[in-house]
């Protein structure tokens, strides 16, 4: 009993340390961001945010109608470097795989720090993205996401040119391509692994609030599943194998073991997204698809449901081709067309502790969380990374009903100078 009564007390001690530590520590990060947000040039800074209103909608509007679905991002690109140029930028160019990127010397240049939006949406070619204007509203796909997070970017530049701020690091301004559904963050994934820069840590703008703080990386693997067979017509070549018998036994047999899989341990999802195939309803196809998007926090877990997809389309082709009376057997192909890591950067780095003292400042509990975003990748290589909102008000993302206000809009840029200039410390 006295042991019970000595451990519950050194437990309840030792909680109550840690949380004097991290309110010191909280505190610490306020106090910094307090005095930062003071100087002369961050006021000033804060003061051309508001007075570059009227060009930041403007071009917000101009960006936003230039298409750029995946792989087609060039154009919306070079505008983008364009912009960057005339803001001021040191130095602007696109890299081989069509992320637009300027550089902001520091005095001292020992440390990079890079802030990103990505400028591809989910659109498809052909896509009417006209800004339609009803009151104070803005609707047109991809007028949030993310031609805001671009327009944040932009307006911090020329806002610091402005307000003639300078940094110790270098700064980064990047936007990306390929982050949205099979770009399976291309842009980011280049930076990060054949680009050569060396960036010591990034702040992807994305996502809405900007009390809302992504410090983990959700991770992903998709597949696109091929069933292939000789076709034939329904009654003429009945008793032929038929792909799309076999995908919806795959899918059947998948959804069975991945659902019992799910209902306990890290959280981890699926999600059959698309699915197509044949010709006639007279034909027996000869081919079926489908495409299958798995995430999970854990990359254990995600190995695991991975494997289940493997065993559940193997499956169904086996019994598929023992059920062939006559032709060629069914093949199948499994293709990965996506994989996003996973990872976590510690509450206690101090880039996150910035950017929570940061969204204090301006009224706004922060809350952490996890998410798949350009951010991931540096994330997953232990660099310290996150993700801030874009801030406005918006909704419908990802349709074509989307739409955006300017509620506000300007704190969500004047927070994104303040993290980037704190993260990448002002000059004296």
């Amino acid at each position: 009993m006295t042991k019970i009564k000595v451990s519950a007390f050194l437990f309840a001690f030792i909680a109550c340390i840690s949380t004097f530590a991290q309110k010191t520590n909280s505190d610490k990060y306020s106090t910094e961001i307090e005095k930062l947000s003071k100087q002369r040039n961050v006021q000033s800074a804060f003061e051309h945010i508001l007075l570059l209103e009227p060009q930041t909608i403007k071009d917000h509007i101009l960006l936003n109608e230039i298409p750029a679905p995946n792989l087609l991002e060039a154009k919306k690109a070079l505008k983008f470097a364009e912009l960057l140029r005339t803001a001021g930028a040191d130095s602007v160019w696109i890299d081989k795989v069509g992320n637009a990127i300027a550089l902001r010397k520091g005095t001292k240049g020992k440390r990079v720090v890079a802030i990103n939006a990505h400028i591809d949406t989910v659109f498809p070619e052909g896509t009417d993205v006209i800004v339609k204007m009803k009151g104070d509203t803005l609707y047109s796909p991809g007028i949030g996401d993310n031609t805001r997070g671009l327009m944040i970017l932009l307006t911090v530049l020329r806002a610091m040119e402005a307000a003639d701020i300078k940094t110790e690091a270098d700064i980064l301004f990047v936007g990306t391509v390929g982050e949205e559904g099979l770009g399976d963050l291309r842009g980011s994934k280049y930076i990060f692994n054949e680009s050569g820069l060396k960036i010591d840590s990034w702040i992807s703008v994305d996502g809405e609030s900007i009390g809302s703080i992504v410090h983990e990386a959700l991770g992903s693997v998709r597949y696109r599943i091929i069933f292939e067979g000789p076709g034939g017509h329904s009654w003429g070549a009945f008793g032929y194998v038929n792909p799309i018998h076999a995908l919806s036994a795959a899918i059947h047999y998948f959804d069975i073991d991945a659902n019992d899989f799910t209902k306990q341990g890290p959280k981890t999802s699926y999600n059959v997204g698309r699915i197509g195939g044949g010709t006639s309803i007279n034909s027996i196809p000869y081919n079926a698809w489908a495409e299958v998007d798995m995430r999970s926090e854990s990359s254990e877990s995600l190995d695991e449901i991975e494997s289940i997809l493997l065993k559940a389309t193997n499956k169904a082709l086996v019994e598929q081709n023992k059920m062939k009376r006559s032709g060629s057997d069914l093949k199948l192909q499994l293709i990965a067309v996506g994989k996003r890591p996973t990872g976590t950067i510690s509450p206690d780095a101090s880039l996150i502790q910035k950017a929570m003292a940061v969204a204090r400042f301006f009224g706004e509990e922060p809350q952490l969380s996890i998410g798949s975003t350009d951010a991931s990748i540096p994330i997953s290589r232990n660099i310290p990374a996150i993700t801030i909102g874009r801030g406005g008000k918006g909704g419908a993302n990802h349709s074509l009903g989307e739409w955006w206000i300017n509620k506000d809009g300007h704190i969500a840029i004047q927070y994104a100078l303040l993290v980037l200039v704190s993260e990448a410390d002002l000059s004296k």
